[in-house]
């Protein structure tokens, strides 16, 4: 059987490596890689996560090169082909609600008769707890070492 770019085989994982897995294309004799950008649509720290060996798996053949390599895709197997030029006919869906405003809190003022110090300190203070009130949920989500 020749194969063909752009080809959707089904195969078996015969081997895991931190960069991917071998594959061994059935019918064909032949196994090729995937490499661990095309296991999955999500971020792969570790190809095991997602793969076994003995799996049969679909992948698509992504090219061929001249000392017979074959370069494999597990994630492009699973998507839908879609003729190229074609783009989704559902257009994406907005969130319609209008964005909240920012109203910004009374300042309070230092006494004119307060030195320069007071007058800063009073400044920090109002500046940590506007800022401390737009990013409360980052900061109390955050671990302290």
């Amino acid at each position: 059987m020749d194969l063909v770019v752009g080809a959707v085989l089904e195969g078996k994982v015969t081997g895991i490596t931190k960069f991917g897995a071998f594959v061994a294309l059935e019918g064909t004799g032949k196994s090729g890689l995937v490499h661990i950008s095309e296991v999955a649509n999500t971020y792969v720290n570790d190809v095991k996560d997602f793969v076994a060996e003995g799996q049969t798996v679909k992948v698509k053949i992504l090219s061929i090169d001249d000392s017979g390599r074959i370069n494999l895709s597990i994630k492009r197997a699973a998507e839908p082909t879609q003729p190229q030029g074609q783009r989704n006919p559902q257009p994406r869906q907005f969130n319609s609600q209008p964005r909240q405003q920012f109203e910004p809190k009374p300042r309070q003022e230092a006494p004119a008769s307060a030195s320069f110090e007071d007058k800063l300190k009073q400044f920090m203070a109002d500046s940590d707890s506007r800022i401390s009130s737009l990013y409360s949920d980052h900061r109390t989500s955050r671990r302290k070492r």
